[in-house]
């Protein structure tokens, strides 16, 4: 249990599974302009190693933001992202891909007001695809603030 009951408990888990679709990835690459071949170019990415395409690496982080939220709508927790830290991309996504968010809550701080969670996202061959640090700033109840 944490010092603050507006903080998310130690250990408090969540968990967001999504396959990533061709939409996903197009509308991706609409929205934030990346319109690198490795997104969209299929016969670009034949002759690559990876040999077919790959979904942009912050879209599979964004799936982790969802974890995030379910986890502080379970726990009545009003918070938002105050960064990352130590995201690496592991392994690529491709397309049609089902990546698994696995996001825990491993250390609390009340006087900062934040809580940092452990984020590692897994396709569904069980490949690691990212891991990171996610760091959430805490909004205490109105008469607490």
């Amino acid at each position: 249990m944490t010092t603050a009951p507006w903080l998310p408990p130690l250990g408090a888990r969540s968990t967001f599974r999504k396959t990533v679709t061709e939409s996903d990835v197009g509308l991706f690459a609409g929205i934030t302009g990346d319109f690198a071949p490795q997104h969209v170019d299929d016969e670009y990415m034949k002759t690559r190693p990876q040999g077919r395409r790959i979904a942009h690496g912050v879209l599979t982080l964004g799936l982790t933001s969802t974890a995030a939220a379910r986890l502080c709508t379970a726990h009545d927790v009003t918070a938002v992202s105050y960064g990352y830290d130590r995201v690496r991309f592991l392994r690529p996504v491709y397309l049609g891909d089902t990546v698994t968010v696995d996001y825990v809550v491993d250390r609390v701080d009340a006087g900062a007001r934040k809580a940092f969670a452990t984020m590692t996202a897994t396709r569904q061959d069980g490949e690691v695809c990212l891991v990171g640090v996610h760091v959430l700033y805490c909004y205490p109840p109105d008469e607490e603030a």
